[in-house]
């Protein structure tokens, strides 16, 4: 099962090297500003912790039906992890690896769900294309990621690079804000408790699945 993780940050590592072959060097650079503004204002440390009481949310799923966390709650821990967008090659390949690590984390009597500020339609074509047997949640104008302290306003200069690299987030998310999850994943016991935190302003890194079961 190791190689699953190596396999997911080959992945990673591949993707950086084509998008650095791709993207004009410009891009690149306004990219990085952009993750070092967000690493500056401490958002991993500021954010919602460990031995806190995860809020209570209602959300709708892709069948725009009602989910809460105190219903999954009742089957067990749950993981909940934030993506920004089925946009997002890094999201992909994330959502890809939890995939292939579901049965693990139901054999731990785990119930993991993925939440992003995308609608519904989005949400419904990424679970067709990955094949994804877990659920995918709306956080509308990312309201939840607020609570938590996770929600990120892209900086004037970044939207404009959003836009021509043909992603338009007012289209995927039906406003005008520009706001986005932070990638994170929390683990959330029975009695609403946070007991394990992964939240990285650095959109290209990701959790370590391996590490991520072993709080189960």
């Amino acid at each position: 099962m190791k190689q699953v993780m190596k396999n997911l940050k080959q992945q990673i590592e591949e993707l950086n090297e084509n998008l650095a072959q791709q993207l004009p060097t410009e891009i690149l650079e306004a990219f990085g500003k952009s993750i070092q503004d967000f690493k500056a204002k401490n958002i991993e440390e500021n954010s919602i912790n460990i031995g806190e009481n995860f809020p209570d949310f209602h959300l709708s799923n892709s069948n725009h039906e009602t989910v809460a966390l105190k219903d999954m709650l009742k089957n067990g821990k749950v993981i909940i992890a934030f993506f920004r967008g089925s946009w997002c090659p890094y999201c992909n390949l994330e959502l890809k690896a939890l995939q292939k690590n579901l049965k693990r984390i139901a054999d731990k009597k785990a119930t993991l769900v993925a939440i992003a500020p995308q609608m519904a339609s989005y949400n419904t074509t990424l679970t067709e294309n990955h094949q994804l047997d877990f659920e995918l949640l709306l956080d509308r104008d990312n309201l939840l990621a607020k609570q938590l302290g996770i929600s990120i306003q892209l900086q004037d200069d970044i939207i404009p690079i959003y836009s021509s690299l043909g992603i338009e987030l007012s289209t995927y998310n039906e406003n005008n804000h520009y706001e986005l999850p932070v990638p994170a994943v929390f683990v959330v016991n029975t009695n609403q408790n946070i007991i394990y935190k992964f939240v990285d302003t650095n959109y290209m890194n990701r959790i370590n699945i391996d590490e991520l079961i072993e709080q189960l």
